[in-house]
């Protein structure tokens, strides 16, 4: 079969400002779902469904955070054959984001940088968009919570507070974003005792959930690559201290090493796609060996081909996440993990 996206669609898409090429593959996505024909995108590979956090996931293969962040296509993504699609991140009010440009395309490298700052329409509308983009979608739904970008720190927790109850009835899983470099002070929030504070607050309000709705959400935090092996020691005690229920390994980094001299290096924001893969294969395996075993990890960063998600799974991963590499390879390179892992 031969590969359109590569060919036809992805030409056409790397012609137009980063931005806006992805809010019209998002239009174009939707409207198939609409008129049925996301069907012609199913990957072709038989289901090898696994048990992970509590939840039976149709196979290892997940949609990070941040390409649907309005949570607007989710049955689109499923029919490509994600067997789970998180979705955001999502805060509690509405609000733009940073000025644009605000996306930036290393094609050199298969790479992106992006400074985008929370852009989503916020929980109310999210919800009311999950309702209607999941239905005929039969994998697992993640939403990923943050903080507004002009809620300090010291008030985080009412913001992550209102996110987990918000979404709580509608999501499979949710995951706790506090290591986007895109919002001022918020990787704060990964340091040990601020952590420790939010997500103690976190686990003690899906408890009360849980027994209010008879419906066990777990709860995953979202770790940032940038940290040394003590850092990533000194976290996976308190996960496990706290009993999270997984750990998203790894968000995107302020590194450039790996892109230096490259256009668009300098640029602000986190950097993702293939120069992030060996980093964030190393702190799955940094994580795997301080974490608590009966603690999951889902890894993500850099994964660009079938060698990628072996290579996350075989760090200690147990779920994989693709987001750079997609916008890069598209449907095929969901197909190509799929088929590998199967």
């Amino acid at each position: 079969m031969p590969d359109l996206y590569r060919s036809l669609l992805r030409p056409l898409l790397f012609r137009l400002d980063p931005e806006r090429a992805h809010h019209w593959t998002l239009a174009g996505l939707r409207t198939a779902s609409l008129l049925g024909l996301d069907a012609l995108l199913a990957p072709g590979a038989p289901d090898t469904p696994v048990e992970v956090m509590g939840l039976r996931f149709p196979n290892r293969l997940g949609l990070a955070a941040g390409l649907d962040k309005s949570a607007a296509c989710i049955a689109g993504f499923g029919a490509m054959g994600f067997g789970h699609v998180e979705v955001g991140t999502i805060t509690p009010r509405p609000q733009p984001g940073n000025p644009k440009p605000r996306l930036f395309r290393l094609r050199e490298r298969g790479a992106v940088i992006n400074r985008m700052g929370f852009n989503n329409p916020g929980i109310e509308a999210a919800l009311d968009n999950v309702a209607r983009s999941r239905r005929g979608f039969c994998g697992v739904l993640g939403i990923n919570i943050g903080k507004n970008k002009d809620t300090p720190n010291e008030r985080a927790v009412d913001d992550y507070l209102t996110g987990l109850q918000r979404a709580y009835p509608a999501a499979d899983y949710i995951a706790v974003n506090v290591s986007s470099p895109n919002t001022a002070g918020l990787r704060d929030l990964q340091d040990p005792t601020a952590a420790g504070n939010l997500l103690r607050r976190l686990k003690a309000e899906q408890g009360g959930l849980a027994e209010q709705t008879g419906k066990r959400v777990p709860l995953a935090v979202k770790i940032a690559p940038d940290m040394d092996d003590h850092q990533i020691a000194e976290l996976a005690a308190l996960f496990g201290e706290i009993g999270m229920d997984g750990v998203i390994a790894t968000n995107t980094t302020v590194a450039r090493h790996a892109v230096s001299g490259l256009r668009h290096a300098d640029e602000a924001g986190g950097l993702s796609g293939a120069p992030l893969e060996a980093r964030a294969t190393e702190v799955i395996a940094a994580l795997r060996s301080a974490l608590d075993p009966r603690v999951p990890i889902i890894g993500v960063g850099g994964i660009s081909d079938a060698a990628g998600a072996r290579a996350a799974l075989a760090a200690g991963a147990d779920l994989v996440q693709i987001y750079t590499g997609f916008i890069y390879r598209g449907p095929t390179l969901v197909r190509e993990i799929l088929r590998a892992l199967a």
